[in-house]
């Protein structure tokens, strides 16, 4: 049997910063793939997706569908992040399948695609941030917990959120409606974000905007840590497990952190690993980009007791009608009628 047509190279994409041809990235002459080994790594990046999406799915489901919960600020700020995280995850898929398949997109559509996944990233670490504060309120100020997080307040800053992203989104799409010409708009490229943002203006601003939105982020982590910390010397297990989820508020932020320095971790990992790049490049894509997104289902929907209650009879598709134990609905008819 005849061995496998090489395939041309059709690198990985994620939703910051989207890989470009190793040309692009090395001057150098690319490796190519066999035909198994793209299908593979599709494979491989959708069966994940389409696992986390539907444990997500399933998340929000249960949200929807028990009072309970989406009364509770805390859920709320919770689903708010899995929904972010489902947009993000599903863009970054779409453009990593669509890089194999047609290579190049329209400029115009790209761009959007581009803007809505910059959205999303910065949405993580600053929700991250406001469900710190939540959880220092509920363990450090519990009498005012009531009075400060409430439902309305919540989805304001949920609000807040996406008005943040946007400061700092919206300036690269004007910069690129403005100092493109006309004609790139119906042209068709490699959709990656510094093939569409590549103004020198795109750079000075994300790197300031990036910069003051992890140290404000990583200061509220530390901060909201110590404080629960403290209180947790003397306190129960739920204090405890408040300050667990504080901890995995911290990994989940150090991977997003990954995605503002991955073009200079691809550079690095072309130079160590030249024969094996594409290979070691898509394991660190399903780190940066992927593994974040399979965290947050964990920290609240597994590890939360009353969530998990609700998720599996979701998660399991087994949810019935709820009757009375041991009140057959005919008998009890029946009796109702001789009486």
């Amino acid at each position: 049997m005849a061995a496998p047509k090489p395939h041309k190279v059709r690198p990985q994409m994620n939703s910051m910063n989207a890989s470009s041809n190793v040309r692009n990235v090395t001057g150098a002459v690319s490796y190519p793939e066999t035909y198994s080994t793209v299908v593979a790594k599709n494979v491989i990046v959708l069966a994940l997706g389409v696992t986390i999406n539907y444990v997500n799915g399933a998340l929000i489901h249960t949200f929807r569908k028990q009072q309970v919960l989406n009364v509770n600020p805390r859920y709320i700020l919770f689903i708010h992040l899995v929904v972010n995280d489902m947009i993000q995850l599903t863009t970054t898929i779409s453009l990593f399948v669509y890089s194999y398949i047609f290579y190049r997109m329209n400029a115009s559509l790209c761009c959007l695609i581009i803007a809505l996944a910059v959205f999303t990233t910065l949405n993580t670490p600053l929700n991250l941030a406001v469900m710190a504060m939540e959880c220092y309120i509920a363990v450090c100020l519990p009498l005012r917990h009531a009075e400060l997080c409430t439902v309305k307040r919540t989805y304001v800053l949920i609000g807040g959120i996406w008005a943040l992203s946007a400061v700092s989104t919206l300036p690269d799409v004007f910069i690129f409606l403005a100092t493109e010409p006309v004609q790139v708009f119906h042209s068709a490229i490699f959709c990656e974000i510094n093939t569409v943002f590549r103004h020198p203006m795109h750079v000075q601003k994300k790197d300031v905007c990036y910069t003051i939105y992890m140290i404000g982020v990583w200061l509220t982590l530390f901060y909201t840590y110590v404080m629960i910390f403290t209180a947790a010397k003397s306190a129960d297990g739920d204090v405890k497990k408040a300050r667990n989820t504080i901890l995995l508020h911290g990994f989940q932020l150090l991977l997003s952190i990954l995605t503002y320095v991955y073009n200079l971790m691809r550079r690095s990992l072309f130079y160590w690993f030249p024969k094996h790049y594409l290979h070691v490049g898509f394991v660190f894509y399903i780190i940066i980009q992927i593994l974040p997104r399979f965290i947050s289902p964990i920290v609240y929907g597994l590890r939360d007791k009353m969530f998990r209650q609700h998720l599996m009879k979701y998660l399991l598709c087994t949810v019935r009608t709820s009757i009375n134990p041991g009140l057959n609905p005919n008998r009890a008819a029946t009796s109702r009628s001789e009486k």
